[in-house]
């Protein structure tokens, strides 16, 4: 039997909290562990958490108060990095969209989505890391057509060499660093190096971020579901 996959819900609106629990509760591959009316209530409780009990999804709005979702996914990033974000939110936007990749976050569904676009996101992210619709595809590669756009979504200061695209397609079909390393015929450390490195030219805070830059650059194609 598949383990199942670990969610979280963060969203000040109890009835969105509600509403989306009840749908998840259908899903025999998919709990709700957690939920939470806003971004302190959740990091406190994540600091309580075994690690057999802690999320691997986490679903976050984006208006909130006192802490909006943009704040959270701060945090959540740099104290959690393993920890897979989709955000929810009523207000779809391309600057919104930008701004949440190069935060490192998963997914971005607006919260009228429909049910199957809805749980094939959930178990795409958890496969693949990532998941985008039509639209995010779209959007995405605008940013590709836009110089202005590509600058700001990844601040680039050195061109990726061939064997640090080498590694990065390797990241994107989630090899592990040792995988990586017999496929290359180097060592782990020099694997884990070149990811470092790709980071820090590329600006990203993650795996994720290095998924999309790739997808962006046309380094790595991913099926982008509609």
């Amino acid at each position: 039997m598949n383990q199942q996959i670990k969610i979280s819900l963060i969203d000040d609106e109890q009835l969105i909290l509600e509403g989306v629990k009840m749908l998840l509760s259908n899903e025999k591959d998919i709990v709700v562990c957690s939920t939470s009316n806003n971004g302190p209530d959740f990091l406190k409780s994540l600091e309580t958490l075994d690690e057999k009990d802690f999320p691997d999804i986490a679903l976050v709005d984006v208006q909130m108060k006192p802490m909006n979702g943009f704040e959270l996914v701060e945090i959540l990033k740099e104290k959690y990095p393993d920890l897979k974000i989709i955000i929810l939110s009523s207000h779809y936007k391309s600057s919104i969209l930008g701004y949440m990749v190069k935060l490192g976050v998963a997914a971005f569904l607006p919260k009228n989505s429909d049910r199957k676009t809805f749980i094939e996101a959930i178990t795409m992210v958890h496969k693949n890391g990532v998941f985008f619709t039509a639209e995010d595809h779209q959007m995405l590669f605008s940013y590709m057509n836009s110089s202005s756009k590509k600058k700001s979504l990844f601040e680039m200061e050195d061109e990726l060499s061939e064997r640090e695209k080498d590694v990065v397609k390797l990241i994107c079909q989630e090899f592990t660093n040792n995988e990586i390393a017999e496929k290359l015929f180097i060592s782990p450390r020099t694997v884990e190096s070149h990811r470092q490195r790709v980071l820090e030219k590329i600006g990203a805070k993650n795996t994720v971020g290095i998924v999309i830059y790739a997808i962006i650059n046309n380094i790595y194609s991913v099926s982008l579901k509609i």
